[in-house]
């Protein structure tokens, strides 16, 4: 059995075709469910990433869309999918404090504890940007709050060296260490 193709390079790409690719990120980054809905429906990849490896649904994420990345997710879009950052979408609505993106990834299979090669999960982003709401969200999932990152970084001393005085008071009530 042979490997799959590698998708062509920009390069490869005629002007009409980089065109049409540009097009479908711009409705992701700008919440264009509908549009979306349209092309996945003609059978546009849900997984479709671009050159920085962020997916259609990681845009729609980052910028807030969550209808745009309803319509992504019920098409099929992967929710642990990283960018070439290690970044999920759950981590990235972890660093906004978008709580309505963050339980919809939740909603549709993303994993709490999912981490990129920094070890880094999504309560360590939100503990570490002070984003309460998603902390509170993400421990009522089951999140650990004692998974430390990659390098031993516990997430409470993170929040505390980031000056993130509410959710460090959080997770100390949530693990007994005041």
């Amino acid at each position: 059995m042979q490997p799959p193709p590698h998708p062509p390079s920009a390069s490869e790409l005629d002007e009409d075709t980089l065109a049409f690719v540009r097009k479908v990120f711009h409705f992701a980054r700008t919440g264009e469910a509908a549009e979306l809905a349209t092309l996945l429906g003609q059978g546009l990849p849900p997984n479709l990433r671009n050159e920085r490896g962020d997916s259609l649904l990681m845009l729609a994420c980052y910028h807030g869309h969550a209808d745009a990345a309803r319509v992504l997710l019920e098409h099929g879009a992967d929710p642990e999918l990283m960018n070439d950052a290690g970044q999920t979408p759950l981590a990235g609505a972890a660093f906004k404090g978008d709580l309505a993106i963050a339980t919809l990834l939740l909603d549709h299979g993303a994993a709490v504890d999912h981490a990129g090669p920094n070890g880094k999960t999504a309560l360590m982003f939100a503990a570490m940007f002070n984003r309460g709401d998603i902390v509170r969200l993400l421990l009522a999932r089951g999140a650990d709050p004692f998974r430390p990152d990659a390098d031993g970084n516990a997430i409470l001393d993170a929040a505390r060296r980031m000056g993130a005085g509410d959710t460090a008071e959080l997770l100390a009530a949530a693990t007994d260490e005041r």
